[in-house]
């Protein structure tokens, strides 16, 4: 990202939500998230839809152009005729649909939002007919938001039980709506410079960073319910430049707001120029994911929307374990960050499942039920990348022994991934992917043909890597993802790659048996390589020696002052 762009983009950061963040002292994180949040997608399809407005205009009044409106024929350029018709082109439906951008009615649009949350109390509503009575609840401005996400719904389909229209029942105070969409509409979301440097970006693209933006500072205003919904960019990043879903169906059983499905775009954009398949990169993936939380599946419904994605999320909120709305889906990609080690997740009707390709998961964890389904739902030469508590890689309890040692023995692992603690703001539980495949000696990495891997097994430890963003969360930087995601694809295609102690090591399937199929990294890697510092031992010991000694008479003196200082204020004291 240019220097210009990131500072944009951190300006505006500040000022939304500094001005959202005025309705913390009113409403719970969880509420005022989907008011904010509501209220950004309204601005998205309003801002989109005038975008195309402007073009129309512009091809409507050009004389070169097919849409072209001659003005003879209406008395003339700027004639009452002439603007009368232009205008009621504009209002061609097909004109909108035939680029995907949404129909915005009038009542939805946000120029006609923002005048109607400033009208006095008694004026009508510009849509309705004069003099018609209209009910002292459509007054108030969580009303009007409401009737404009309805009024979308009813005109695009794909957007039917999407949307929040909860504003009316929200308790709170219509100044406090309309302070919220007064400081939205100062924002210019389709800024093309910014401090007289030109800024290459669409509105899409800045909606966008401002919906992950939000989603990622809700995430931690609500610590362990965030998690819910939200995984931390950098390890959505880290899997997909692993995985890289450059073509085909990509899946995500528990998709929270999808931020694997908005990465995995976002890769196929960047690396479009390298991808043969297809002229335009952005249509060679479609999306498939499930939710079972109701307000979260409006989520990234909305999130997909926001960045033009197409997707399938079946017809709404369900469980995945019990009903499985994609069941004849095989995909090439599937990535997860479900609940780690789910214990109310059990039913009867699950004992015979076939999805247990590999063995029935107990049944007060569901750490192997996830993986299982996963790998139930891969193409014949698909892959996948799961997010699980530690315990995974080296647990014998209710046959999660037997589960791990089914996958090795079949070769569906592929690679196992160590992560730092304290990456994720719901939990301190440490936490690894496991990378799985059905087909190991096939596949392609972009253009470049992997390798047959079969037999072999790559294991990285990458718990010393990142760094501590604040006093409790760690993150990884872009060197840290490359040089992980680089390992990977080397040890995959058979180019560069190499062991490096402490960090990667490739195993063979006899080395696993002796661990007795246990996975975690620390076992294969082994210990980083000390550099020689070139000082003897002997002389090394003596110095650290002496110079613990010095310490330790330091430290004597000091507590001798400290002793004299607080028996002079009169203070009796015992230092242990």
């Amino acid at each position: 990202m240019k220097p210009i762009t990131q500072q944009f983009f951190t300006d505006l950061e500040k000022k939304l939500w500094t001005a959202a963040d005025k309705l913390r002292s009113n409403l719970d994180a969880a509420v005022y998230k989907h008011i904010v949040l509501g209220l950004i997608f309204l601005k998205y399809v309003s801002d989109a839809f005038e975008e195309r407005q402007r073009e129309l205009r512009e091809q409507f009044t050009h004389p070169e152009h097919d849409y072209t409106m001659d003005p003879d024929q209406y008395g003339g350029a700027g004639t009452q005729e002439y603007e009368e018709n232009i205008a009621a082109e504009l209002e061609v439906r097909d004109y909108y649909t035939e680029k995907n951008v949404f129909w915005v009615p009038v009542e939805a649009r946000w120029q006609t939002l923002r005048d109607c949350a400033q009208l006095p109390p008694k004026a009508p509503l510009p849509w309705n007919k004069p003099g018609k009575d209209e009910p002292e609840e459509m007054r108030s401005v969580g009303w009007l938001i409401d009737n404009a996400m309805e009024a979308i719904e009813r005109e695009n389909a794909r957007l039917k039980n999407v949307l929040n229209k909860d504003f009316a029942r929200v308790q709170l105070d219509s100044s406090k709506l309309a302070g919220l969409i007064g400081h939205f509409s100062d924002t210019d979301f389709a800024s093309r410079e910014y401090k007289g440097q030109p800024l290459d970006l669409k509105s899409k693209d800045i909606l966008g960073h401002v919906y992950e933006y939000f989603l990622g500072q809700f995430a931690l205003a609500e610590g362990k319910k965030g998690g819910q919904y939200y995984t931390p960019k950098a390890i959505v990043t880290l899997i997909v430049e692993m995985l890289q879903p450059f073509k085909g169906r990509v899946y995500d059983p528990a998709m929270g707001s999808g931020g694997f499905f908005v990465q995995s775009e976002e890769f196929v954009e960047r690396h479009a120029g390298q991808i043969k398949n297809g002229k335009n990169g952005k249509r060679d993936i479609s999306v498939y994911g499930q939710e079972s939380n109701p307000t979260t599946w409006r989520l990234a419904a909305m999130n997909m929307a926001i960045r033009g994605i197409d997707f399938n999320f079946g017809s709404g909120h369900a469980d995945t374990l019990l009903n499985d709305l994609h069941p004849d889906l095989r995909a090439d990609f599937v990535m997860a960050n479900p609940p780690f080690n789910m214990k109310e997740w059990w039913n009867e009707k699950l004992s015979q499942d076939p999805r247990w390709i590999v063995g029935t998961p107990p049944q007060g964890n569901a750490n192997f039920a996830w993986l299982q389904h996963m790998l139930h739902h891969l193409a014949p030469t698909g892959s996948m990348a799961l997010l699980l508590a530690n315990g995974s890689m080296s647990s014998n309890t209710n046959n999660e022994g037997e589960i791990r040692k089914r996958l090795v023995e079949d070769d569906y692992v592929e690679c196992m991934v160590a992560l730092p603690g304290q990456l994720f703001t719901n939990t301190q539980i440490p936490a690894c992917i496991w990378f799985l495949t059905r087909d190991k000696c096939n596949g392609f990495a972009l253009n470049k043909k992997k390798r047959d891997r079969r037999g072999e097994f790559l294991f990285i430890d990458a718990r010393q890597m990142g760094y501590m963003k604040d006093r409790v969360l760690r993150d990884f930087t872009a060197n840290d993802i490359q040089k992980i995601a680089d390992t990977f694809h080397a040890w995959q295609q058979g180019e560069g790659y190499e062991d490096i102690p402490g960090f990667c090591h490739c195993a063979k399937l006899d080395e696993i048996r002796k661990h007795e199929h246990v996975l975690t990294p620390g076992r294969y890697v082994g210990a980083a390589e000390q550099e020689d510092d070139g000082e003897p031992f002997s002389e090394k010991m003596q110095r650290l020696t002496k110079q613990l000694a010095d310490q330790f008479a330091q430290s004597a003196k000091l507590e001798a002052e400290i002793r004299k200082n607080l028996v002079g204020l009169g203070h009796e004291v015992t230092l242990p």
